[in-house]
Formats: structure tokens, sequence, C-alpha cells
């Protein structure tokens, strides 16, 4: 990997931690409601037997990372944490696109899923099983699994599939008018 690749990588992952610790930090203080209803549906979520082990490589003072991991225990799929204070050599070693990194990695089912995807989309790839890296979802999008709005708006985002040669293409689309 050359080191203007690697830079922004690690450029990427600095800005998305931080970022992802300001909305964790405003998440907490305004929606306790929220954080109450998602225990309890995750304490209610029965693993599916039929669904590959999620492992969750995120730092451990992500909030919103913990929250999608929620969403994909809801889902039914097992989950397994893994903290980490860089996560530079996870998206290296899964081979994140430059510019389509997020919060938080995921390894599930042989592929990577890079961000605050719908568990929906993850069960739709597995069930199709095309050939591919994963998908991503750049940033994070107000409205997507994890970044929650208390008023229920979804910012418009697009879900990318990571072709082998590591292009991306849209794979579904989510949000208001998407």
């Amino acid at each position: 990997m050359n080191r203007t690749l690697s830079l922004s990588l690690l450029l990427t992952t600095v800005l998305l931690g931080s970022a992802c610790a300001r909305a964790s930090e405003e998440a907490v203080s305004s929606s306790a409601t929220a954080t109450a209803t998602a225990a309890a549906v995750t304490a209610e979520a029965t693993i599916d037997p039929e669904l590959p082990l999620a492992i969750v490589h995120k730092t451990a003072s992500c909030g919103c990372c913990g929250v999608w991991a929620d969403h994909l225990k809801a889902a039914g799929f097992p989950v397994e944490i893994r903290d980490t204070d860089d996560m530079h050599p996870v998206k290296q070693r899964l081979d994140v696109p430059a510019g389509k990194a997020s919060c938080h990695t995921a390894e599930i089912g042989g592929y990577v899923v890079e961000g605050h995807i719908p568990a929906s989309d993850i069960k739709r790839l597995l069930k199709e099983r095309p050939t591919a890296r994963g998908l991503v979802l750049p940033g994070m999008p107000a409205g997507s699994p994890g970044m929650e709005m208390p008023d229920g708006y979804v910012q418009p985002y697009t879900v990318e599939l990571v072709l082998a040669d590591g292009s991306t293409q849209p794979f579904a689309q989510h949000g208001q008018g998407g």
C-alpha cells in the first residue's frame, strides 16, 4: 500500500473516531429513553443459528458502535466485540477501500462490513453471496443503525458493495428520498 493511501486511512480513522465519540456523547445526553428501548430489544433478541458470528472491531469509547452491535444482536446475529486502540491495522488487513471508512469494522460470514450498515442489508449479502469483499457505508449517516435520531429522521445514504478489485457499486438505498 502506498504511503498516501496509508496516511489517508489513518487520518480517516482518527477523524471518524473523534466524530463517533462526539456522537456518542450527544446521544448519551439526549436519548436515555432510546437506550432503554434498545436494551429491552437486545434482551429479547434470540440468536438465529443460521447467521454467522459478527466480529465487531471498534474503539472502547465508541458508543454508537456498541448501539450498532446491539442492532445486529436484535436481528439475530451472534456478536463478538473486539475493542482496539488502533483501528487502522484492522481496516488495512481487511482491505477497506480508501475513503470508505467508518468508525467500526466487522467481519461477517467471510465479508468485511464497514460502518453503520443495516442488518437487513447484511442478511441480503449473506443470502446472495456475491463475489465481493463486502459492504461499506462511509461516514456516519444520521438515522442509520447506531446513529438513530430522536425525531426518526434518516438522512439519505447508500450502502455500497465492494467488488473483488476494490471498486464499489450501490447495493442499497436508505433514508428519506432514498
